[in-house]
């Protein structure tokens, strides 16, 4: 079944859900963004699992997720994801964050998740061009079959994206 798509311009670490996910970085320690703000707001916890992460496996690669409790915040898990950093490379970038959203969607099924929020992976100190990072996520999770995932839900913390994702959205219907 393809997820029901919901969009909420505000805050991530204020959404109930099953799972939220965070653009992090690849050291998983937290950094600015949305990546500080869940870390911030989840805890001591979050950040104590991403340690036993990178402990075991290291840093966590471009376009890969993996997954810890949400600690504070008002969901259950947090799917950590590292969106690529634009350097004019369209076909790589492409890739890179369409296996973001594939790979954190995957993560969820295998976890029997029903809800996922997303933020705007990569559109920040990444300089993901806005429009496109919203083509790729959309087109991602319309595309994902899952058998758990009812419902994604974008959230924009600005006004910019939100307008974006309601446009691509309309397209895509």
């Amino acid at each position: 079944m393809n997820p029901r798509i919901t969009l909420i311009q505000g805050d991530i670490t204020q959404i109930k859900a099953d799972a939220i996910v965070n653009a992090a970085n690849s050291s998983l320690l937290g950094g600015g963004g949305v990546d500080g703000a869940i870390h911030r707001a989840g805890g001591k916890k979050i950040l104590e699992e991403c340690i036993q992460i990178r402990d075991r496996q290291g840093k966590c690669k471009t376009g890969e997720a993996v997954v810890t409790t949400a600690g504070d915040l008002p969901a259950t898990y947090v799917i950590h994801t590292v969106g690529p950093v634009w350097n004019d490379d369209e076909v790589k970038g492409k890739k890179l964050l369409a296996n973001c959203y594939r790979n954190s969607l995957q993560l969820a099924d295998s976890l029997q998740i029903k809800t996922i929020v997303f933020p705007n992976i990569s559109t920040g100190i990444y300089k993901f061009p806005k429009e496109l990072a919203a083509a790729i996520a959309v087109h991602e999770v319309q595309n994902f079959e899952s058998e758990h995932i009812e419902e994604v839900i974008f959230v924009c913390f600005d006004e910019e994206n939100n307008e974006i994702y309601k446009k691509q959205l309309k397209l895509n219907k």
